[in-house]
Parts: structure tokens; C-alpha cells; sequence
């Protein structure tokens, strides 16, 4: 199960013999859940799981909009919203993101779905090409825009 539940701890309201028990059995470990690890797609590969391949082009492309008037978008494949990826519950998701050399600015690529931390989506700049796999383990429509922890202007690309 890959859904995350937690109760809060209010380190406040706690006695003090307990965090000094606590730290006395050797403290508190945070580990990361494995839905949330970057994951190798060579050894996903090895799996026997269905391994779905979806390509993304990062892009700018001056759309037409209302009025006659055009918008200058940062698009997946030269659409917005960007492709529909569609994948049953369980199979391996190999997600590879081309940034053409003559594009003018970088592009990155968040899937909700996949759980992974946002530190693993940086700036895919013009002339790289940059893939992640990860198992779709969670059923439901999820979202994917343009990320990278140094991208600047990320917020404009999502808008």
C-alpha cells in the first residue's frame, strides 16, 4: 500500500522521560518509503511487469487563443494539456523527456503519480534528454506538469 498515513507527535504535550527513553534506545530514524526511492529502470525492466515507454518533447509553441490572439506555451509534444498517458495498476512506467537543442529555455517533468520526491525533476536543458521509470502502483487520474528544483520560471511553465 503506497498511501502514506501518519499520526502527529506534539513533542509539547509529551513527558520528558519519554524523549529521554527515546534518545536512549538510540532516537528516531526517518526512512523514506520505497514509493517515494528513484527508481533503476534496468531493474524494473528485469521485473516481468508490462514496461509502458511515453515521450515527451518539452517545447515552446505559440498557440492561437480567443480573440484572434496567439500565447506563447510551454507545451508537452506541442499541446496543451500535454498527451494522455493511460496504464494499468502495476505496470512499469518509462517516462523520457527530449528537450530540442533549438528550444529557448529548459523544461522539466513532475507525475504526480509516480510518488517520487520532487528533488529527483531538475532542469532537462535545450539538446538533453532525460528519462525516470517508476511502478504505477496507485489506481486514479493524476496530473504531470513541468518541474526542476532548478528551473527558473517553473512557476510559468505550470501556468
Amino acid at each position: 500500500n503506497t498511501q502514506i498515513s501518519g499520526q502527529g507527535l506534539d513533542v509539547n504535550k509529551l513527558d520528558v522521560d519519554v524523549l529521554e527513553q527515546i534518545h536512549q534506545m538510540g532516537g528516531l530514524q526517518l526512512v523514506m518509503p520505497q514509493a517515494f526511492a528513484k527508481t533503476d529502470c534496468g531493474a524494473l525492466a528485469d521485473t516481468g511487469r508490462t514496461v509502458v515507454e511515453f515521450n515527451l518533447t518539452g517545447e515552446s509553441v505559440e498557440l492561437p487563443i480567443m480573440g484572434g490572439k496567439t500565447y506563447n506555451a510551454m507545451t508537452f509534444n506541442g499541446q496543451v494539456p500535454g498527451p494522455t498517458l493511460r496504464v494499468t495498476q502495476g505496470d512499469v512506467v518509462q517516462m523520457t523527456l527530449v528537450i530540442p537543442a533549438d528550444e529557448v529555455t529548459g523544461h522539466g517533468n513532475d507525475m504526480h503519480a509516480s510518488q517520487m520526491s520532487a528533488t529527483y525533476f531538475d532542469s532537462v536543458n535545450p539538446g538533453e534528454t532525460s528519462q525516470y521509470c517508476y511502478i504505477a502502483e496507485s489506481a486514479g487520474v493524476f496530473k504531470y506538469h513541468c518541474s526542476g528544483v532548478h528551473l527558473a520560471g517553473m512557476d510559468q511553465h505550470v501556468l
